[in-house]
């Protein structure tokens, strides 16, 4: 099972680290907002990870802005704004689109490629539900599943 947190914003909710337990590999899609939300992660698995808006100290500089993700022979790319790609990209490129930014949960598969936002885990905003999203990787396929969260 795959993991994947977006937009933290320095916020690592108990209810979010409780959802992702068990994961093999957790993905967060950027707008971390802290160093500890990475190494709370860590305690549950392996992270990938990258930069969002946000993400401007000294500590998010290592992590790259995109970066593709290996698992069960399947190629994830994972960037924090999928508005910035160019139409058509992801396609026969990549499996799975993994974004956040938005801050909107959604699951969409177009011509082959699943397009995956888990939400926002942080602070809450707006009248937006917090929520992560848990990929399992069956059948030669990915299959998504978006959590909401009790906060």
């Amino acid at each position: 099972m795959i993991g994947v947190i977006s937009d933290t914003h320095g916020l690592l909710r108990p209810a979010a680290a409780e959802a992702l337990a068990g994961s093999s590999l957790i993905i967060h899609a950027g707008d971390i907002g802290a160093p500890e939300v990475i190494l709370g992660l860590e305690r549950i698995a392996r992270v990938y990870a990258v930069r969002g808006n946000v993400d401007t100290e000294p500590w998010a500089r290592r992590l790259p802005e995109r970066r593709t993700v290996r698992i069960g022979g399947r190629r994830l790319l994972v960037v924090h704004d999928a508005k910035q790609l160019a139409p058509g990209t992801a396609v026969g490129n990549w499996d799975a689109v993994i974004s956040g930014h938005s801050h909107v949960p959604s699951a969409t598969v177009l011509d082959g490629v699943l397009y995956l936002n888990p939400g926002s885990a942080g602070p809450r905003r707006f009248h937006l539900p917090v929520t992560v999203a848990l990929v399992e990787p069956r059948d030669g396929t990915l299959h998504p599943r978006i959590i909401e969260l009790a906060v």
